[in-house]
């Protein structure tokens, strides 16, 4: 399917071909690896929250906190 063929779909359209596409992906991500490059990363983040140099912050806080910096 092209851009110009998606772009004639009603947005309807599109949010079912887009449901269908993370149905699918949904069941392919068990046999997916994280990149290297990832998981270091999260290493390191972890690795700060355990040694106190950084905390994790509730979703909720974060939320509100956005734009008021």
């Amino acid at each position: 399917m092209s851009l110009a063929e998606v772009s004639k779909l009603t947005l309807r359209e599109k949010l079912q071909i887009m449901e269908v596409i993370w149905q699918d992906l949904r069941s392919h991500v068990d046999g997916l690896e994280a990149p290297e490059s990832h998981c270091k990363l999260l290493d390191e983040r972890q690795s700060r929250v355990a040694s106190g140099k950084a905390h994790i912050r509730n979703w909720d806080d974060v939320k509100h906190s956005i734009g008021r910096a």
